[in-house]
Formats: C-alpha cells, structure tokens, sequence
C-alpha cells in the first residue's frame, strides 16, 4: 500500500463524494476500536486528510448497538452542526434506509481498512460509479425479463425492476464507496437460490448466532415475496427452518419473506480473509463485488434479517448476459463505456478485478465447519 494512494482514497471520500472543502466542517464517528471492525489506519486517514486540506475536523467514538442504529439527540445534533459526518461504524449502516437521515446526509465507508482505502475500491472516481449505477437502475426498470443463474443451479426471474413511482428505491446514507445498484424488488419474480456455505443477517441487526453453517448448497425456493421451501440436506433443510424460525420469533416478524436482492458493480472491491473468520465484517465488506448478489429475506423491508448471497451470478436483462459468471461488463449498459472513457480510475478497477470475495479453500463460499 502506498501513503500517495491512501491520500487518494481519503480525498475520493471526503472531496469527491462528500464534496468537502477547506473550512468544511467534517464529524467522524468512528466505532469502539475493540470491536476488530474498522482499522485504526483508515481512522487516521480520514482525519489526518481532512485536516490537511484544512477542514475542521472532530472525531468521536460512538457505541455500537448491535440490535440497531441507537443514535442520541445530542449526536444527532452534532451531525446536523456539520457540513458532512462520516461513520467509520456499522451504526452508519444500520441506519442507512432511515428517512430522517436524509436532510442530514451522513456518508457511509464500505471500506474497512486502509488497505481497502488505498485500492481500486477507495480511489475509483466516486461520481463515475454513482453514474454507472444510475445507468444500470435505468436498465433494470425497462427490462421486460430478468433471469439470474449460477454455477450451483440459482435460477430465477421475473419481469423487469418494479422500482416505485418515485424511482429506484434508494436509501438515505450516502454509501461509499458506491458498490451496488438499487435492490431490485421481489414481486414478480420466482425460482431457486442456491446458498452455499452458511446463512447470515444482513448488517440490520447483529444477533446470534449471526451465521448459520450449511453442510452442502441449500436450495431456497421462493415465489414472489414468499420462501416457499427449502430442499437439500435434512440437516441443512432443517437449520434453515429453525434459525429463520428463531430470527423471526427473535423481532416480531414473519421469516419466511422474500423482499429484494441486487449484485456488486465495483470490481475493486476486495475482501481477503474467508468469509467464515468473521460473518459480521464479511457481510459489511465484501457484497460490492461483482461477483457477488445478495437477498434480503426475513423482513418486509430492506434489508431484512438474513441475507441469502450467491457467488458468480450470470444476471441476463432481456436476454443479454450482463453478469457472466460474476464478470460484471458496463459496456452492455446504455451509456456505460461513455461513463468508464469519462474516469480513467474505473477503466483501471475493470480491467484488473478483484477475484477474492470471502472464497474458502475450495473456492467458494464456506461456513466455519
């Protein structure tokens, strides 16, 4: 890791998306560093940047609820006082689909560490992806059939995004970096997903067990906003009954939900370790990876309580493979090469993606057993 591409990512975060300038207040909100889930590095490099180019900068440590985005009135006033906050906490995420959120716009760090910072994921021009992900909602909502596969047998689809009237549903934290494109929603669409590996939550809540371990790929059947079964290993089979029993008797909700689901569009997304070291940082860390798609299921609302995700999805639009295999190509979206000829720094995060997203051993997604 170079210092030079460090500096980058931090004044992609704070200049370019948070659109800060010398003078700007900036509130990071970091979280209790025992908790292992962001670095002190990437700490540093946000406040020491900011500093640097002359912000007035305030740091602060904020606590962490597992069970949910518990914010003061005294913190939230100290956001409303700023001109940006940036969480460098999972509280930022555990809030990003509050609506009261939106006149204050707090931005949202998906990079975790100063590794991911310095990559192609923290220095890719931030604007440039906001275009390509407005590109491919756009796609989405004109499509007159989606079909999504995977080498493990995931096959489902339904007509083209039933986004609201408003527009693609979107959320109210500015995420960096931006990594995926609106959740597409579930009604219309039926099939089979099939997980491997494990179930997890979604990053709404933090309960336990977080993730629950599958002995083979366990097919998860759904129509429209419903899991209607699931088939595989008995003892995967019933697992998977039981926990999405326990999370919905644990908030009050019907389990067997199927709300929304999206992929990755930011091949410099990278996450290193197996998923299976630790579910929390993983499901935090690493969906931004084209090779990657989630499900929100276990809730009525995005995003739900356990996330289904399918590793190297082929998601064809209308018969055009624009997913293949997990190789995500913009050039198969309306004005998508326009927008990578426009950021250099995109060209160069496609040209080279990341290939590690969590994988185990045998190159696919794995529970700790």
């Amino acid at each position: 890791m170079q210092q030079s591409d460090l500096r980058l990512g931090a004044e992609n975060l704070l200049v370019t998306c948070g659109g800060l300038k010398a003078g700007d207040r900036v509130l990071v909100l970091r979280e209790e560093p025992k908790n292992g889930y962001y670095d002190q590095g990437i700490v540093d490099a946000v406040v020491q940047t900011a500093q640097e180019l002359n912000m007035m900068t305030d740091l602060r440590t904020v606590p962490f609820d597992p069970m949910g985005g518990t914010i003061s009135a005294e913190l939230i006033d100290a956001m409303k006082q700023a001109d940006r906050t940036v969480f460098l906490s999972r509280t930022g995420d555990q809030i990003r689909f509050d609506a009261s959120m939106a006149g204050i716009r707090p931005i949202m760090s998906y990079a975790l560490d100063a590794d991911m910072l310095a990559s192609g994921f923290g220095r890719a021009d931030y604007h440039g992806f906001v275009a390509l992900k407005d590109a491919v909602n756009a796609l989405f909502a004109g499509a007159s059939e989606i079909r999504v596969t995977c080498p493990l047998g995931t096959d489902f689809s339904g007509p083209g995004a039933a986004y609201a009237p408003s527009g693609a549903a979107d959320v109210s934290v500015t995420r960096f970096p931006m990594s995926v494109f609106a959740p597409v929603p579930a009604r219309g669409f039926s099939g089979v997903v099939m997980q491997d590996g494990f179930l997890v939550g979604t990053g709404s809540k933090f309960y336990a067990p977080y993730g629950c371990d599958l002995r083979e790929p366990l097919a998860v059947h759904f129509d429209n906003t419903r899991l209607t079964h699931f088939s595989g290993h008995d003892m995967d089979v019933h697992c998977a009954q039981m926990h999405y029993a326990k999370v919905g008797q644990m908030f009050d909700l019907d389990p067997l939900t199927m709300h929304s689901w999206h992929a990755g569009i930011h091949p410099g997304c990278a996450y290193t370790m197996p998923a299976a070291d630790n579910f929390e940082r993983w499901s935090g860390g690493a969906f931004g990876n084209p090779r990657l798609m989630h499900f929100h299921t276990c809730g009525h609302y995005a995003p739900g309580e356990i996330s289904l995700n399918v590793l190297d999805p082929t998601i064809r639009i209308d018969g055009v493979a624009v997913w293949k295999d997990g190789v995500f190509d913009p050039a198969l979206v309306p004005g998508g090469a326009q927008i990578l000829a426009r950021h250099p720094s995109m060209q160069a995060v496609f040209a080279a993606p990341a290939q590690e997203v969590g994988q185990g051993a045998n190159g696919r997604l794995m529970g700790a057993a």
